[in-house]
C-alpha cells in the first residue's frame, strides 16, 4: 500500500536547503515524518556554485530530517530550476511492423528516442514531455494506446539543463552520502502541492517567489501551457532595503519580514522602527513608509515581468482562476492586492495544505515549503507508472525517490538503488517496493499523466541575470 512507502524530497534553494520525509496515511493524505533545513550559502540564483558549502548544508538538513523521522535516508528526489533551463519543440515518429493495436511499449519507444537527440554542447536532456500524437493520418490524439496504425508520431517538448549545473547537484548529493533518483522541474513540483484540479482546468498561473528566482507555471484545461524562470526573488528586495535604508543585511531581512508591506499607501506616515546601530553608534531609525516604498517598487517590477510573460503567450484572458502566489516571498503583506492591481486577475496565497494530513510539524504548511512538499507528492503520483514500467526490487525498508512523470533516462538517475531505512517501532517494516482588467504590461486525468500526454506548450525562458 502507498502508506507503506516513504518519499524524501530535497530542495536545494538559494536561501535554504530543505529535506522532507513523507508517507501517505490511510486516508491518502501526506504525513510529514521529518523535516530538516539549513542555510544555503553555496547556491546563487538556483545554481550550485560552492560545492563544499552546499554539501555541508545538505548534510545538516538530512541529519535533522533523520533525527525527526527515525529513518536513515539514502535516496532523495531533487528539484531543479535556474536560468540555464531551456526548452525546444521536436517531432518524432516510429514505423511499426503491423496494424496491430498500439501499446504502451510503442509509446515508450517513441519517447525514449527523444532522449537520443543531439543537444547544444554543455547541455543535457532532463525531461521529454509529449504534447499530442498522430496515428497514420489521425491528428490531435492525447493518448494513442489502443489505436490501430503503422506510423506513430508525436510532438514533444524537451527540457534541457546545463550539464555543469546537473553535475554540481549530483556531486553535492553524492558527497553528502546520498543518491539522486530524479530531477524534477521545480515549478511543476510546486504546482503539485498548491493547485487544485479545478483551478488547472479553469486556467491559473502559479507564481512561486523564492529567494533567488521567481518561477511561473500556467495551466489551462488541466494542461501546463507555459513556464518561465525569472532571475529575481526575495533576496533582491533585501538588497534594496540594505542599500536604501543603509542597514546591515541581517537587519534588512528582518525589516522586510516583520514590517514590510508591498503597498506603500498601507503604511503609516508616522511609524518608525529603531534598530541597533553599529558598536559605539546610536540606534538607527527607519521609516516604515520609506521601507514600503522600497518594497513596492521592486515587487511591482517583478510582477510586471511575470505578467509580461503571461501576456506574451496570450494567456492573460484565459485565467478564470486567476493567480496563485506561493514561496517565501508571497508572505509579504498586501502582495495579493498589489498583484491584482498590476494584473487585473484574482489572486490568492497558496498553502500546501490540501494534500497534508495531521502532522506535528506545522511549519511545513507555510508557502515557503511548497516546492519541497511537491517533490514528496510527486513520488506517489509516479508509483503507478513505475509499477507498470519497472520490475520491483527488494529492500528491507525504503526511502522512495520517485521518477518524473514520463519514462526517462535522466543522466543522474541510478538504474537500481538499494537503501536501508531504520523505521521507528510504531511503523511496520516497509515491503519490497518499486523505485519509485487585462491591460498592457508596464516595462496528466492524473496530474502527471496529463502533463506527459496532454502538455501543449511548456516554455522555459532564459534570462541573463538571476539575482533576487
Amino acid at each position: 500500500m502507498q502508506q507503506d512507502k516513504i518519499v524524501v524530497g530535497l530542495d536545494i534553494g538559494t536561501t535554504k536547503i530543505c529535506a522532507l520525509v513523507g508517507r501517505k496515511n490511510e486516508f491518502g493524505k501526506l504525513e510529514i515524518l521529518g523535516m530538516g533545513k539549513a542555510v544555503s550559502e553555496g547556491v546563487s540564483r538556483g545554481i550550485v556554485l560552492n560545492i563544499d558549502k552546499t554539501v555541508d548544508a545538505i548534510k545538516r538538513a538530512i541529519r535533522q530530517a533523520e533525527e525527526q523521522s527515525g529513518i536513515s535516508i539514502g535516496v532523495v528526489n531533487v528539484g531543479i530550476a535556474g536560468q540555464h533551463i531551456k526548452s525546444l519543440q521536436h517531432n518524432g515518429s516510429i514505423t511499426r511492423n503491423s496494424h496491430d493495436t498500439i501499446g504502451p511499449d510503442d509509446v515508450n519507444r517513441l519517447t525514449q528516442d527523444m532522449y537520443r537527440l543531439v543537444t547544444q554542447p554543455g547541455s543535457q536532456i532532463i525531461h521529454v514531455m509529449p504534447q499530442d500524437y498522430k496515428v497514420d493520418y489521425e491528428e490531435g490524439i492525447a493518448d494513442p494506446v489502443g489505436y490501430e496504425g503503422v506510423r506513430l508520431e508525436g510532438n514533444f517538448h524537451i527540457i534541457t539543463a546545463q550539464s555543469t549545473a546537473i553535475n554540481n547537484i549530483n556531486k553535492c548529493v553524492t558527497k553528502a552520502g546520498l543518491e539522486i533518483a530524479d530531477l524534477i522541474l521545480e515549478p511543476l513540483a510546486s504546482s503539485m502541492s498548491i493547485l487544485s484540479e479545478e483551478e488547472k482546468e479553469a486556467g491559473v498561473a502559479l507564481i512561486d517567489i523564492g529567494g533567488g528566482t521567481t518561477d511561473l507555471a500556467v495551466f489551462k484545461d488541466g494542461i501546463i501551457r507555459h513556464a518561465a524562470v525569472l532571475p529575481f526573488g526575495g533576496n533582491i528586495i533585501t538588497q534594496d532595503i540594505k542599500t536604501g535604508c543603509n542597514v546591515a543585511p541581517g537587519q534588512a531581512e528582518q525589516l522586510k519580514v516583520k514590517f514590510g508591506k508591498a503597498i506603500a499607501e498601507e503604511a503609516s506616515d508616522y511609524e518608525i522602527v529603531s534598530i541597533p546601530g553599529l558598536p559605539n553608534r546610536p540606534p538607527k531609525e527607519v521609516s516604515l513608509k520609506n521601507l514600503a516604498y522600497i518594497i513596492e517598487a521592486r515587487m511591482s517590477e517583478i510582477m510586471e515581468l511575470v505578467y509580461a510573460e503571461i501576456y506574451r503567450m496570450g494567456l492573460h484572458d484565459k485565467l478564470s482562476a486567476g493567480i496563485v502566489l506561493t514561496g517565501g516571498g508571497s508572505q509579504l503583506q498586501n502582495l495579493e492586492q498589489l498583484t491584482e492591481y498590476i494584473t487585473g486577475l484574482d489572486t490568492r496565497i497558496g498553502y500546501p495544505n490540501q494534500h497534508l494530513g495531521k502532522s506535528r510539524i506545522e511549519a511545513v504548511k507555510s508557502p515557503m515549503y511548497a516546492t519541497t512538499v511537491g517533490l514528496v507528492l510527486s513520488g506517489y503520483h509516479s508509483l503507478d507508472e513505475r509499477n507498470q514500467s519497472r520490475a520491483p526490487y527488494e529492500q528491507e525498508a525504503q526511502v522512495l525517490a520517485p521518477a518524473y512523470y514520463a519514462p526517462q533516462a535522466a543522466p543522474v538517475a541510478p538504474a537500481h538503488v538499494e537503501t536501508r531505512a531504520v523505521v521507528p517501532a510504531v511503523a511496520a517494516a516497509a515491503p519490497a517496493a518499486v523505485p519509485a482588467k487585462p491591460k498592457e504590461p508596464g516595462a496528466a486525468s492524473r496530474f502527471f499523466k496529463d502533463i506527459i500526454s496532454r502538455t501543449k506548450g511548456l516554455l522555459i525562458d532564459d534570462y541573463d541575470d538571476k539575482s533576487y
